[in-house]
């Protein structure tokens, strides 16, 4: 029989292959109706393939798995076996997916202003499709595509799985350079995005390309972290016990208190610190005034807040 724990973490893991799931084929929805339709590539092997998808008719998922499966096998040869099953099953995933979307759906858009002889008077350049020409609308394209595509790999982080494709360039250059790694991701990504550019001759592409990934990136945070937003406050006072008597009392919250001693003049001071959400911390931070106020404050955004009172500490 298996243990309490055992059925627990049984369950957390068909959850995350059910976020797996989901996540991937959201990814294809936004990169097949959204994205490719529009000649974008936001990043990623599926953006190298949107543009060569358009430049030399071949399915997408062709090109793509064409890039993953070396990237897979070149990255686990040079930093060793880091990208785990999900990974795998989420590259599978995403190939199989693509592939049935673009054969049953094609690459026709969802947004459009409607077909060419329908429409007069537009400034925009039309876009060709499988039924005809169509009249693009770039923005609202762009965001819906970048809300997609944010759950999406939102959804893919959570379950515990990493995007692989393009970002193993950036860590097998990371581990030969000593550029981070967060500016080597953004150059290769960078480079993907140019690449609608060259091939199509079209400025606006790139850019829309970028707003995707600003876009993405906002939603990636709220669906990884979630909507509360928590900021760490330490306190340098002389009123220690009238500040942790309003935080405790009061915010009906728990903090530390740490003695320090100032660089300045090696006096010794106390400094509170205590990690609150938006609104409490705005609480602590009108009465502080009152309280003491000669006392030092930084405030710091906090991306991820685990143990007593907040999230659960992961398991692994």
């Amino acid at each position: 029989m298996i243990g309490i724990d055992s059925k627990q973490k049984l369950k957390q893991e068909v959850f995350n292959y059910f976020l797996l799931v989901i996540g991937s084929a959201l990814f294809v929805v936004g990169d097949v109706m959204f994205v490719n339709p529009y000649l974008m590539a936001p990043g990623g092997t599926y953006g190298i393939s949107n543009v060569l998808n358009t430049v030399w008719p071949w399915k997408i998922s062709f090109y793509a798995i064409c890039m993953d499966i070396p990237l897979l096998l070149i990255g686990t040869w040079i930093l060793g076996p880091k990208f785990g099953v999900k990974t795998i099953v989420s590259t599978i995933l995403i190939f199989v997916f693509t592939f049935i979307l673009e054969t049953w759906w094609g690459y026709d858009p969802v947004i459009h202003d409607g077909p060419i002889s329908q429409v007069a008077g537009q400034s925009m350049v039309p876009i060709p499709h499988d039924g005809g020409w169509f009249i693009p609308d770039y923005f609202l394209n762009t965001v819906i595509a970048g809300l997609i595509y944010g759950v999406a790999i939102g959804l893919i982080f959570r379950s515990g799985a990493t995007s692989g494709g393009s970002d193993i360039i950036s860590m097998i250059l990371h581990k030969y350079t000593k550029i981070s790694l967060g500016t080597l991701v953004m150059i290769v990504d960078g480079i993907i995005t140019l690449s609608t550019l060259i091939a199509f001759g079209d400025i606006r592409l790139p850019i829309y390309s970028v707003i995707i990934i600003f876009i993405e990136g906002k939603v990636i945070n709220l669906v990884v972290d979630g909507m509360k937003s928590y900021r760490t406050m330490f306190i340098i006072t002389d009123k220690p016990d009238a500040i942790r008597d309003y935080i405790i009392n009061d915010l009906e919250r728990g903090g530390t208190c740490l003695t320090g001693t100032g660089l300045y003049k090696g006096n010794e001071r106390k400094m509170v610190y205590v990690t609150l959400n938006r609104s409490d911390m705005l609480k602590l931070r009108s009465v502080l005034h009152l309280i003491d106020p000669k006392a030092f404050v930084n405030i710091m955004e906090s991306s991820e807040i685990l143990g007593e009172g907040f999230r659960a500490l992961p398991e692994e």
